[in-house]
């Protein structure tokens, strides 16, 4: 018998201080069987870290890359169904890195793994030809903090302002400092 999702809810207030951005999202995750709680959290923090202002382009959306292979984490399409921006978490191969920058406007990768250094130092030179790639590396014992914080229904408080993260669930309160391996800008 197959295992189901666990279905976890998140109303999440978000506050970017230093563009002045401003955002509050009731989001409804599905926890893949095999997902972790840990990877479950940066999916939503990447979520809130990319979500439009405003769904003049689209919006973005939870893919499933857990149950299917070619899915993305999440992505966004404009309202013709062009697809805008495709987001990687973990350490995605080289191939396949390179297929979705041909296919996407922008591709961004979260990883969250204590082997990204190395992941990274072996795939830099190789991306240095794909221009619409942006890669962020959460530390691996930040993102297990945000993985404890996890629940089937949590209130988060997050603040973003000079590059750190702050996130809070009633008392306690982990910070997050993304670190950019490659690319642009978060935007």
């Amino acid at each position: 018998m197959a295992l189901k999702a666990i279905i976890y809810k998140a109303n999440v207030s978000f506050s970017d201080l230093d563009r002045n951005v401003y955002a509050d999202h009731t989001l409804t995750l599905a926890r893949h069987p095999s997902e972790t709680e840990e990877r479950l959290m940066i999916r939503l923090l990447a979520y809130i870290l990319n979500a439009p202002a405003t769904r003049d382009h689209g919006s973005l959306e939870f893919g499933k890359d857990m149950w299917e292979a070619d899915e993305p984490a999440l992505s966004q399409h404009d309202l013709t169904g062009l697809l805008l921006h495709w987001i990687e978490l973990g350490l995605p191969e080289e191939k396949r890195l390179v297929r979705l920058c041909g296919r996407s406007k922008k591709v961004t990768v979260y990883s969250f793994s204590p082997t990204t250094p190395a992941w990274w130092t072996a795939m830099k030179d190789r991306m240095s030809r794909v221009h619409n790639l942006t890669v962020w590396q959460i530390p691996a014992a930040q993102s297990q903090a945000l993985g404890a914080l996890a629940a089937r229904s949590m209130d988060l408080q997050v603040t973003l302002q000079d590059d750190g993260l702050w996130i809070s669930v009633g008392d306690t309160s982990v910070e997050i400092t993304p670190l950019r391996l490659f690319g642009g800008s978060k935007e």
